[in-house]
Parts: C-alpha cells; sequence; structure tokens
C-alpha cells in the first residue's frame, strides 16, 4: 500500500524534530544556523510542509548526519503518487536511468497575481541584470522590494532554465543573527544540486565561493539572495563568470559593490497606489466604484498608508469586506493614526469592537507561532464561540491569517504592533494574567491528549493553575497525536514562557504530559533538557511529591540517552522525596524504573526483587495496568535467564489483566514479545504469530523504539527456528530503523542478538563486528549485561580459531556482571 503524502510529511517532520533534538537547538536558533527562516522551519518540524531537499540536507549536516537515508521518504513526501489502481497484477512503471538529468530546481516564491506599477524599476531592473548580471535592489522596509526581485526572477526565469533559486539572507530580520557566508553558500550549493563530496569541507569561505562560482558558471540560474545586512554579507555569494544572473535586495544601499548597478525604491506614486487600492479592493478602475466617487478620501487613504504596498494590501482588505462602506469612513477609522509605516495596521484595528481590539492586542503575549480557536479563548477568557467569530473578523481585516483550516497566525509586522499596542494600552498585571491563562490551557490540554494515550500506567490530573472552559476533544490516540504534532512548537515555547515568567507549577507538569508523545515521535536529547529545567522549578517549589517526580523522570530520560550513572543518582534522590511523598503510584513508578537501570546495569538478584515490589505497590494503588506492566517485565527478564516455561508463563498473567487501554499498551506489547521468544522452539507458528502481532501493534502505535524492538526478538525467534535469512533480515530492518532516529546508543540493546544471528547463519566476521561494537558502547552507557554478552559472543564466535583468546573473553564476561 503506497505511503500517503500526508504520512509520509509527519513521518519526515519526525525525522526533523530529531535531528533538532540532536542538535539541542530551538527554532530560532536551529533556523540561524541552517539558513532557513524560522517560520519555513516551524512548518517542516510540524509537518504543515515538505521541505525542499537541500533544507533537509543542510539540518542534516548541522548534526553531522548522512541525509541519504531520508531521501526516500523525503520524495515520498514532497512527490507522492496516486495508488495504483486495484488489479490482478500490478505493473510498476520503469524506474528512469541513474544518470537521468535533475529536473530544474525552483524555489521562488509565488508571483502576486496584482503585481501594480514599478514599470520604470522592472525595466532598469531588468536592463541591468542584461549588462551586469547582478542587480541591488534598495528601500525601506514594506516598500516591495522583494515583490519586485521575486516577480523580475520568475520573468528572467524562461532565459535562465536550469535552476530558480531563492535565499533570505536575514539581514534584518528580527530576533535572527545575518546569515553568515558559510552557511549561505552551502545552501545555495545544496539548493543547486551539488554533490556533497565536491562541497569542500575545509578551507574556508573562499574555498566555499570558488565552488560555488565554478557550480553557477556550468549553468544558466536566476538567483534571488533577498535581506541582504551589507554588501560583505552578499559579495561571496554573486556568480563569477557565465550566464547566471543574481538579483540582491537590502534596505541599505549597497555602496561596497562598486560593479553593480543599483535600483532604488521608493514608495509608490499616487497613480500607482491607486491601482494598487483599487486591485486589490475589488473596486476596479471604473467610474462608479467608491474610490471614483470620492477622490479626496482616496487620496487621503494613500496619505495615511505612507503609499506602502503592504499598508494599502491592508486597507484594501477592509474595504472589499465592507461593502456598506465609503471611503470616507475608511478615513476616518484611519485619523488616529501612530504614524505612516503603522497606520495600516492601527486602521484595521480601530474598526474593530474594544472587544475585538482587546482580543488582537493579546495576541501580540501568545508564545508560540500559530494558535486555534481553543488557545485564544483561555487567552482572552471569553467563551469559544466569541473567540471563533472574533478570528473570523481578525481574518477578514487581514490581522490574522489562516494557513490551515482552524488554525492562524499572524504576520510578523502584525505580531510586533499587537504586543506594542498590549505594551502601551493593556496593564502589565492584566497582560500577566492573560498569560497564566494561556499556560493553565496548554498544561490541561496537553494532560487531555495525554489520558488518551497513557505513559506506560501512570496519567494524572493536572494540578497547574485552572481548567479552561473550553478544551479540545480527543476521540482518541490518533487524534491527541495529531494536536500534539501540531502544537509541538508552540509547547515548547510555551515551557520557555512558563519557566521566564516563574510559572514552576507548569514547568514541572508540561514535560509530564508530552512523556507519550516524545516516546512515540521525538528522540531524548531534548527530553533531558525540558526535565533538567523541571527539576529547577520543583526546587524552587519544594514539594516532596514535585521533587520525587521530576528526579525520577529526569532519572529516565537520562537512561534512555544511555547515561546510566546519571540516571541512577537521579533515582537514588528520587527515592527518599517519593517515600516522604507518601505517593503510591509515584513508589511504584520509580520502582518500575529502577528495576530496568539495574538489569542493564549486570545485576539479577534485585530487578526481579524490584519487579515484584512494583506489582505490589500498583495493586496496592488499585492500578492494574500498573501491576501487569510489572509482571511483563517480570517475564522478559526471566526469558533472559533462559527459563522460557516461566516466563511465557508470567507473559501470559500479564495479558490476562482486565484493561481498558488500547492493544498497544506498553504491558500487552512487552508480554507478547516475551511469549513469541520464548515459544520460539516449542510452537514456532503460535511465536511468530504473537510477534508479528506485536510488530503490527507497534507501527499502528507509531512507537518506532518500540517497532524496532519487535524486529530484533523477531529475528531472534526466526534464528532459534533456524530460519536464519528471515532472521537476519528482520534484524537490519531493526537496525535501518534506528538509524532513522539518530540514537546510536540504543542500538546496545540488539546488537549481541544480531551478533549471535549473523555467527550462526555462517557470517562469523560480521558477528565479530557486531559484537564489538557493542563492547565499545556499553562501558560507556554502564550497560553491565551487554558488556558480558558480547563477551560471551566474541568467544562463541573465536572457539574454533582462537580457543586461548576465547576463554579470555569468557572470564572477562563473568568479570562484567556485579553478581558473578
Amino acid at each position: 500500500m503506497a505511503v500517503s503524502e500526508a504520512t509520509a510529511r509527519d513521518e519526515l517532520a519526525l525525522r526533523l524534530r530529531l535531528i533538532q533534538e540532536l542538535s539541542g537547538l530551538g527554532v530560532r536558533a536551529l533556523a540561524r544556523d541552517t539558513g532557513l527562516s524560522s517560520s519555513s522551519l516551524s512548518r517542516y518540524l510540524s509537518g504543515r510542509t515538505a521541505p525542499p531537499w537541500p533544507a533537509v540536507v543542510a539540518l542534516c549536516r548541522l548534526v553531522k548526519r548522512d541525509p541519504r537515508p531520508l531521501r526516500p521518504l523525503w520524495e515520498r513526501a514532497s512527490n507522492p503518487l496516486p495508488a495504483p489502481p486495484r488489479t490482478s497484477r500490478q505493473v510498476h512503471p520503469p524506474m528512469p536511468p541513474a544518470d537521468a538529468p535533475r529536473p530544474p530546481r525552483n524555489e521562488l516564491p509565488r508571483d502576486v497575481p496584482d503585481f501594480t506599477g514599478r514599470e520604470d524599476q522592472l525595466a532598469a531592473l531588468l536592463d541591468a541584470v542584461r549588462s551586469s548580471r547582478v542587480v541591488a535592489v534598495d528601500g525601506m522596509a514594506g516598500v516591495g522590494k522583494t515583490c519586485l526581485a521575486v516577480h523580475a526572477a520568475h520573468r528572467l526565469a524562461a532565459d535562465h532554465p536550469d535552476a530558480q533559486l531563492y535565499l533570505d539572507l536575514h539581514g534584518f530580520t528580527d530576533g535572527r543573527t545575518p546569515l553568515d557566508h558559510d552557511r549561505a553558500l552551502r545552501t545555495l550549493l545544496a539548493a543547486l544540486g551539488v554533490p556533497s563530496e565536491k562541497v569542500p569541507q575545509d578551507g574556508g569561505v573562499e574555498q566555499l565561493a570558488a565552488c560555488w562560482r565554478a557550480e553557477l558558471a556550468a549553468v544558466r540560474a536566476v538567483v534571488v539572495l533577498d535581506n541582504a545586512a551589507d554588501a560583505d554579507q552578499v559579495r561571496p555569494l554573486l556568480p563569477g563568470a557565465g550566464d547566471s544572473v543574481a538579483v540582491v535586495t537590502s534596505r541599505n544601499r549597497l555602496l561596497g559593490l562598486d560593479d553593480v548597478p543599483p535600483v532604488s525604491l521608493d514608495v509608490l506614486t499616487e497613480e500607482e497606489s491607486s491601482r494598487l487600492l483599487a486591485a486589490a479592493s475589488g473596486e476596479g478602475d471604473g467610474p462608479e466604484g467608491r474610490l471614483a466617487r470620492d477622490p479626496d478620501a482616496t487620496a487621503e487613504v494613500l496619505r495615511r498608508c505612507g503609499r506602502l504596498p503592504l499598508a494599502l494590501r491592508l486597507a484594501a482588505a477592509r474595504l472589499r469586506h465592507r461593502p456598506g462602506w465609503t471611503v470616507g469612513i475608511l478615513v476616518e477609522r484611519m485619523a488616529e493614526g501612530v504614524g505612516e509605516f503603522d497606520t495600516a495596521f492601527a486602521m484595521s484595528v480601530r474598526q474593530l469592537t474594544h472587544p475585538q481590539r482587546r482580543l488582537f492586542r493579546l495576541l501580540g503575549l501568545l508564545p508560540g507561532a500559530t494558535f486555534d480557536e481553543y488557545v485564544v479563548a483561555a487567552l482572552a477568557d471569553v467563551p469559544l464561540r466569541d473567540a471563533r467569530a472574533t478570528l473570523e473578523d481578525l481574518l477578514d481585516a487581514h490581522l490574522v491569517q489562516q494557513h490551515l483550516y482552524g488554525r492562524y497566525r499572524l504576520h510578523d509586522l502584525v505580531h510586533q504592533h499587537a504586543r506594542r499596542a498590549t505594551t502601551q494600552q493593556d496593564s502589565a498585571a492584566e497582560r500577566d494574567r492573560a498569560l497564566v491563562r494561556v499556560l493553565d490551557y496548554y498544561v490541561h490540554a496537553a494532560a487531555s491528549a495525554d489520558a488518551t494515550m497513557p505513559f506506560l500506567a501512570l496519567s494524572r490530573e493536572p494540578v497547574a493553575g485552572q481548567r479552561p472552559a473550553a478544551l479540545p476533544q480527543f476521540d482518541g490516540k490518533y487524534a491527541a497525536m495529531a494536536w500534539f504534532g501540531t502544537e509541538y512548537t508552540n509547547l515548547l515555547a510555551v515551557f520557555e514562557a512558563a519557566d521566564a515568567a516563574g510559572a514552576d507549577r507548569h514547568v514541572c507538569e508540561l514535560p509530564r504530559f508530552m512523556r507519550a508523545y516524545f516516546a512515540r515521535r521525538c528522540g531524548t536529547t531534548l527530553l533531558n533538557t525540558l526535565f533538567e529545567r523541571s527539576l529547577a522549578a520543583a526546587r524552587r517549589l519544594d514539594d516532596p511529591l514535585h521533587l520525587a517526580e521530576a528526579h525520577s523522570d529526569l532519572g529516565f530520560a537520562r537512561h534512555n540517552a544511555g547515561r546510566t550513572a546519571e540516571a541512577e543518582a537521579a533515582y537514588d534522590a528520587a527515592q527518599p522525596l517519593v517515600i516522604r511523598a507518601r505517593d503510591t503510584l509515584a513508589e511504584a513508578e520509580l520502582t518500575m524504573r529502577r528495576a530496568y537501570l539495574r538489569w542493564d546495569q549486570g545485576h539479577v538478584e534485585e530487578p526481579f526483587d524490584l519487579f515484584r515490589l512494583a506489582a505490589k505497590l500498583y495493586a496496592d494503588a488499585d492500578c492494574p495496568t500498573g501491576t501487569a506492566h510489572a509482571i511483563a517485565y517480570e517475564a522478559w527478564a526471566t526469558l533472559q535467564l533462559g527459563h522460557r516455561e516461566e516466563a511465557a508463563r508470567l507473559a501470559r498473567t500479564a495479558l490476562d489483566v482486565p484493561h481498558a487501554a488500547d492493544p498497544a499498551w506498553a504491558p500487552a506489547l512487552t508480554a507478547r514479545i516475551t511469549l513469541g521468544v520464548a515459544l520460539a522452539e516449542e510452537d514456532p507458528d503460535e511465536a511468530v504469530r504473537q510477534l508479528r502481532e506485536a510488530l503490527d501493534l507497534a507501527r499502528e502505535d507509531g512507537h518506532k523504539h518500540n517497532e524496532a524492538w519487535c524486529l530484533n526478538c523477531l529475528g531472534v525467534a526466526l534464528r532459534q527456528m533456524g530460519r536464519h535469512e528471515e532472521a537476519l533480515d528482520s534484524h537490519r530492518a531493526a537496525f535501518a530503523l534506528l538509524d532513522q532516529l539518530f540514537e546510536e546508543h540504543w542500538k546496545i540493546h540488539f546488537l549481541n542478538a544480531y551478533g549471535e544471528t549473523s555467527r550462526l547463519a555462517g557470517l562469523p566476521d560480521e558477528a565479530l563486528r557486531l559484537h564489538r561494537r557493542a563492547l565499545e558502547l556499553a562501558p560507556a552507557l554502564g550497560h553491565r549485561h551487554a558488556e558480558a554478552l558480547a563477551h560471551e559472543g566474541i568467544a562463541a564466535v573465536l572457539d574454533a580459531t582462537d580457543p586461548t583468546a576465547a576463554a579470555e573473553h569468557r572470564a572477562a564476561a563473568q568479570a562484567a556482571l556485579p553478581e558473578a
């Protein structure tokens, strides 16, 4: 079955979020370091838009990862194929030859349909390109530099068919540092399709610039270098020999580019402004239109808009959507403007009612980039229907944008205006209350979503803040997962805002309600960072339960990141606190986590005692799912010791526990995997059925780590059945998944099993490689059990060729285990 565009795009977004996790950077910093705009990167990370391939390459290179494994997924996300008709025999189209020419790259933004005026400037720009091949467009903010450059580039595309590239240099982007030469050149080279092996990795900017000029000289391309800070920033990016051309824009005159002709933009003429106002408002040039009937008022609109295209478009939109207005009414609404550039925004706001104006101002306080009616209702403390109606009014006024149904955002300039307005017009106390309502909303909405897909067995009601009057309704875990995916970057921004505001209970609780999402869609790096800061907040609160859970959560995140010594320290700190808090569920959860850790550290008796204690604690707390989870993991540990019958009995006991959770809940998955491997020799068909069912559940749940675990265990079972080739395929599939997740440390759980299968399949060299890789990872990660298994595996390979070395490895295996 073909992967749909949406599914592939979501999968690609997951991979990109994992790369962000590895980078340790926020969205703005990551965008800056990769040469992307923060708004575009937010769309890529949330799955709303499939990124161009150079953006994927830039992100992978930042964290020193090979982007090639992501290419097939990117192609499905970017170029989905229609599902083939159902026929008795599927006919596949022939694959294109390996040396097929690369299709032309066109990254230009859309050309506006009502491009107005600028005839002289456009002609000058095109003449300059023909004579000098480079032109610099300068002018004030909002004057239409980018619009003219993009319009000209579309005109030039026919004569430059090999590539049409666009790069925002962020010279004047609020909150961003200008793009440096290295990042800009690498982004351009990637966009041009230059193979990575041809791009200099050392030698500095000079070699990169030379490579860029050489590659550009071989093609006919048009390049728009938008928003340059100064001549120095743009100089290495300009073409040298050849037929390619470049159009540069900047708010400054680029006097340092002596040989580049300038085209300076002023505001539109009155005639051009009138034409743009007429076209954008839908009034046209006819004598019966509102603009023609009141030329004095029209002239006043043009003056108050400063004849800036952006301001004119906003004024025109208000006139278009208010057919009962005269232009004079429009002027009246603009009468108290605060400056020529800001007038358009102020005009659109002043025609609103008082409650609408208040809500618009408060939108400037939202921490995230996008929003829906629920968070707006909480922000303004209004009923949901009022928030919905006001957003529609703001949409009509072009004060908000609706990029997806039900999702809104503010243009950067509009956001700045709203934020200034709320600072000037709303008291500090009102702004603080509004922000707290937003924090309350996100904690409670995340808790509601988390309740549909509980993390292991524990799910609590939030205690931070007040529950909002309206929360999204989640029909099931898929709806909840979709909400988390949409709100992912907002949730991180809200966490930052809560931390900055000193809202410690929100800082403690929000990451806990994101654990289930992180387990399915994210890596471990960012979760460690969040829980570190949650712990700091819990210390400020000095609440035993918050402190206990923060230490426990941080320990679990540390363990999953392969930082076992730090995990043990966190659990040791949590233990007395959880007893002091007298919370049985929290104690049971900590006990389970300590059991996982002690097993990986090579202990045997203690983990079993802890699993049994956790089962009792869950039973005391009347939590049957927790009891089943503890029994399932006891079954798994029993299997590792070779006690198949007892492991199978315990696994069936766990599966028999009644529960209301979905089939992919953790106890059922662990029990099915255990039962499948335990039955591999006794009942191969039933073993494969259990493992295939577990694999299907993991895939259906979207939990990639669990999917890899199921594949690896299926490989173990198939090996025990003597089906070595099938077993190797299963192991390889597990490792391919882990490569996509960029979490090398997770391989420690699977390397030795894969090595044993390779040995029995007659691949001793491969077996040695895998066991030795496990031996490299295990000590650094504190996995004594895996270290011992690696020594045993190497010994088994060396028995036939080097008995002495084999004996040494067996002795080392015994020494690695604390309870040897």
